[in-house]
């Protein structure tokens, strides 16, 4: 009996643990920075890795929001290697080749669907500074795309939109995922390659 009860114990534990640490959605096209930790494509990243979905901070962005050089880890120290100009080991993140003016697919992945009032897209400038950590100075103040919701939950994990043209090179989309009912927002970023 006593064994049954601890067995008990430790599976409502572990329930409780899961549930607890389970968040909320992440990118994964184009792949975010915290989808590359969580696959194991970077590695060494910390808690992310097994967070993902959970890169939430408060949301008004850019005119509030996470602070200037923790845009990509939504002002969470511990998943501070989000926010590095590199990967922890020193490499370049891994990107996603996109092409100016065409359409593109953006694509979350949700581990829960909140009550939400947009989902915004922001793209760094031309000539943008790649060896600090991400700051609004670095970004367009105007997201390149808007995907209103009116406080529903999102019915589809993905929508599409025009990537911006006139860029070549390295540079970084911000997406976030505005919730409605919450002070909060999800922060995803992807690094891609005009």
């Amino acid at each position: 009996m006593y064994a049954a009860a601890v067995g008990i114990a430790a599976t409502g534990a572990l329930v409780l643990s899961s549930g607890g640490a389970s968040g909320h959605g992440y990118t994964d096209l184009p792949i975010s920075r915290q989808k590359l930790c969580a696959n194991g494509t970077v590695a060494n990243c910390g808690a992310i890795q097994w967070e993902p979905q959970s890169v939430e901070g408060p949301k008004g962005f850019p005119a509030a929001g996470p602070a200037d050089g923790q845009i990509c880890s939504g002002n969470h120290t511990n998943f501070s290697a989000l926010d590095q100009p590199k990967t922890p080991s020193g490499g370049a993140w891994p990107t996603t080749k996109v092409t100016g003016g065409q359409s593109y697919t953006f694509r979350w992945q949700f581990t829960a669907r909140h009550s939400t009032t947009d989902f915004k897209y922001f793209i760094t400038k031309n000539g943008w500074n790649q060896n600090h950590a991400l700051a609004r100075s670095d970004l367009e103040t105007t997201p390149f795309l808007t995907v209103p919701y009116s406080g529903q939950p999102p019915a589809t994990l993905s929508h599409s939109g025009t990537l911006p043209s006139g860029k070549s090179g390295h540079h970084v989309i911000v997406a976030v995922w505005t919730i409605a009912d919450t002070a909060n927002a999800f922060y995803a970023c992807s690094d891609v390659t005009f």
